[in-house]
C-alpha cells in the first residue's frame, strides 16, 4: 500500500548566522578596530570587563561586556559617518571573508523559492550592505542607537542578538504564517535557533553542509 505523499510546505525560510557561518571570521572586532584604533578596543574591553564584574557574577554576561564596550566607543559618533565606514567595511568582508560553501548553500536556497534571513550578534549597520549584496530577504541583527541629533547614544537599540534571542527575533519576523526553517551556524551562540528550526546545520572547518533534498 503506498501512502499518500506529504504536501510540500507552503512557505520554507533558511536563518544563517553571519560570523564563522556565513563570514569565515569574527567580523564584530574588526569593524571596532576601524571604529576606534586597537588602543582603544583594549581599554574598553578590560574597563567593561571590570565594571560589569563588579556588579557580581550574575553581571558577568557577554552581552553585558559587549555593551560596555559599544558605550564606550560608539558614544557621540555621527550615525551618516558610521554607516558610510560600515559600508566601505561590508565591501571588504564580501571581497574577502565569505565562507563560499554556505553562500553556495544560500544561493541553492533562493533558487528553491526559499527566503533568506541573516540572524547575528553582529552589527546591522555592515550585515545589512552585505545582506543586499548576496540578496538575502532580512536582517535581524544588533543594532545601535541613534539619538534625534543623528548621533550614536552608545546604547543597543535593543538586545543582542544572540542564544535565545536569535529564535525570539525569528519568530517575531516569522509572524503568523508558519514555515518549515533551516538553520545554519557554527558556535554555542545557535544553539536555541537550532533548537527552533526543523532542519539545523552545523558550519564549520570539518563540517559538512550535506545533500540537498
Amino acid at each position: 500500500m503506498s501512502s499518500t505523499p506529504q504536501k510540500p510546505p507552503e512557505r520554507v525560510v533558511a536563518a544563517f548566522d553571519f560570523d564563522g557561518t556565513l563570514s569565515t571570521r569574527d567580523n564584530f572586532m574588526p569593524f571596532l578596530k576601524l571604529v576606534a584604533g586597537k588602543r582603544a578596543i583594549g581599554g574598553a574591553l578590560t574597563a567593561g570587563t571590570v565594571s560589569c564584574g563588579a556588579r557580581g557574577k550574575k553581571a558577568w554576561k557577554r552581552d553585558e561586556i559587549k555593551a560596555e564596550v559599544v558605550r564606550r566607543l560608539f558614544t557621540g559618533r555621527n550615525a551618516v559617518a558610521m554607516d558610510v565606514l560600515a559600508r566601505g567595511f561590508a565591501d571588504d568582508v564580501v571581497r574577502s571573508y565569505l565562507r563560499s560553501e554556505t553562500v553556495e548553500q544560500a544561493d541553492w536556497h533562493r533558487t528553491q523559492g526559499h527566503e533568506l534571513v541573516i540572524v547575528s550578534a553582529s552589527l546591522g549597520m555592515y550585515l545589512r550592505p552585505i545582506a543586499e549584496r548576496l540578496r538575502f530577504d532580512a536582517v535581524l541583527s544588533t543594532e545601535l542607537e541613534i539619538g534625534t541629533d543623528g548621533l550614536l547614544t552608545g546604547r543597543l537599540a535593543g538586545a543582542n542578538v544572540r542564544g535565545a534571542e536569535k529564535a525570539r527575533r525569528l519568530d517575531d519576523w516569522l509572524g503568523d504564517r508558519p514555515a518549515y526553517v533551516w538553520a545554519y551556524g557554527d558556535s554555542s551562540g545557535d544553539r536555541m535557533l537550532f533548537a527552533r528550526a526543523d532542519h539545523a546545520v552545523r558550519v564549520g572547518r570539518r563540517a559538512q553542509l550535506g545533500p540537498r533534498p
